[in-house]
């Protein structure tokens, strides 16, 4: 979907998480090691950015609590979309599994809703958010 010109502000790309999941969070971290030159930004979904973005979507407030979402290139990815998109970011083979993205959505989101619905069962909750080193701190937007 198109961004709305009232989130034209953001730092693009950005990548939308639930900072208390275990999985989410591991991923973020994952990134981080991976994208030396800092091109992705986060924000958690619990923080007042994420509550501003979903506002300005249109979507229902519990939407980061079931997916992910990558504002880039003045448009929002949301599931597997977003998280492949993310992979073009990082070096190592991480970026290798990008092309997965040429499986039709129909096929992958299924895949991505399953594991969402069981990420905190399988992987656990965090008590707080994840907290950024100060090395990655600039890293993240709206702590």
């Amino acid at each position: 979907m198109k961004l709305p010109a009232a989130l034209g502000d953001l730092p693009q790309p950005l990548y939308f998480f639930d900072g208390q999941c275990v999985l989410c969070s591991r991923f973020v971290a994952f990134c981080l090691k991976r994208d030396p030159a800092g091109r992705l930004k986060f924000a958690s979904a619990q923080s007042p950015l994420g509550k501003r973005v979903l506002a300005e979507l249109d979507l229902p407030a519990d939407t980061l609590d079931r997916t992910i979402l990558l504002i880039e290139d003045n448009r929002v990815d949301t599931r597997s979309t977003a998280a492949l998109r993310a992979l073009r970011y990082l070096r190592g083979p991480a970026r290798f599994l990008y092309p997965l993205i040429l499986i039709p959505k129909i096929l992958r989101d299924p895949i991505y809703d399953i594991v969402a619905r069981n990420r905190i069962r399988w992987f656990g909750r965090l008590d707080s958010c994840l907290m950024p080193s100060p090395q990655t701190r600039d890293r993240f937007i709206d702590l």
